[in-house]
Order: C-alpha cells, then structure tokens, then sequence
C-alpha cells in the first residue's frame, strides 16, 4: 500500500508538469495568431497611402476608416494574447 501511495505522488507529479508544459505549449500557438492581425495592418495601411495618394483631399476620412477597420481587426490579436497568458498564469 505504501509502494502504491508513492507511486500516485510520483504519477500525479508528472501529471502536473505534462498539463503545465502543454499549456505553455498551448500558449505559443496561441501567439501565432498575432501574424494575422500584423499583416492585415500593414495592408490597409499601403492602401490607405494608396488612396491617400491618388486623392490628397479624402485624407481625413480615409485615416479615420483606416484606424477604425485596425481597431477592429487588432481585437483578434488581444484575445490570443489574453488566452496565451491566461494558459501561462492560471493553469
């Protein structure tokens, strides 16, 4: 009975580390998901020059439709990298 007890301490040791390095794991994944938002910035900010360009007097309008489709495209980056710290720290 002693050997058993041991043994399911031993077992669930293990466990615990297996659950930590896959959240960890989990978490870098997770932070992939930070190249999407990135390049989908990067692409309607060369439009926005492009049109800024063709057309000086829609600046104002095109900065303003630029900022707000970031902001709103740069929300999938926040959750993944609120879920890879969650991943980390509370698991």
């Amino acid at each position: 009975m002693n050997f058993l007890m041991v043994l399911a301490e031993v077992v669930s040791e293990y466990n615990e580390f297996f659950v930590k390095g896959m959240a960890c794991l989990g978490a870098g994944i997770a932070m992939i998901a930070g190249f999407g938002p990135g390049i989908g910035e990067g692409y309607a900010a060369g439009k926005a020059v492009e049109a800024a360009s063709r057309q000086p007097e829609m600046l104002g309008k095109l900065r303003t439709m630029m900022l707000v489709g970031q902001a709103v495209s740069e929300t999938t980056g926040i959750y993944a990298l609120i879920i890879a710290i969650l991943l980390i720290f509370v698991v």
